[in-house]
C-alpha cells in the first residue's frame, strides 16, 4: 500500500509565498516522475510542475520562475516552493508519483489527497 501525502497549504497575500511537501510511503521500490497538479473551480486539473528520476524538470508556463520544484529521493519527497503567488493560483494542488511498489518496474500512478492554495488580492 502506497500513500502519498501533502502538507504546506493555506491562505496568503498575493505576492506571498508558500511551500508545499509531499511525502511517499509504503511498499516503495522506485519512484519515477513527481510532481503537483492543480485544480481550481469549474476547470480541469493541470500539470504544475513534474520531475523524474534523472531530475528532468518541466513547468505549466504560467508559474515558471515563480515557482520550484524540487525533491529528496532519500525522503520519498517532493516539494513545490511557491513564491509571488497571485490569485489565479488558487487552487487545490495534488501531488502525484509514479511508484514501482513490486520491485518489477510495473510503475502505478499515485495521487495525495489534496491541499488548498489560497491566495487573496
Amino acid at each position: 500500500q502506497v500513500q502519498l501525502v501533502e502538507s504546506g497549504g493555506g491562505l496568503v497575500q498575493a505576492g506571498g509565498s508558500l511551500r508545499l511537501s509531499c511525502a511517499a510511503s509504503g511498499t516503495i521500490f522506485r519512484i519515477n516522475a513527481m510532481g503537483w497538479y492543480r485544480q481550481a473551480p469549474g476547470k480541469q486539473r493541470e500539470l504544475v510542475a513534474r520531475i523524474t528520476s534523472g531530475d528532468s524538470i518541466n513547468y505549466a508556463d504560467s508559474v515558471k520562475g515563480r515557482l520550484t520544484i524540487s525533491r529528496d529521493n532519500a525522503k520519498n519527497t517532493v516539494y513545490l516552493q511557491m513564491n509571488s503567488l497571485k490569485p489565479e493560483d488558487t487552487a487545490v494542488y495534488y501531488c502525484n508519483a509514479v511508484i514501482d511498489f513490486s520491485g518489477s518496474y510495473d510503475f502505478r500512478n499515485y495521487w495525495g489527497q489534496g491541499t488548498q492554495v489560497t491566495v487573496s488580492s
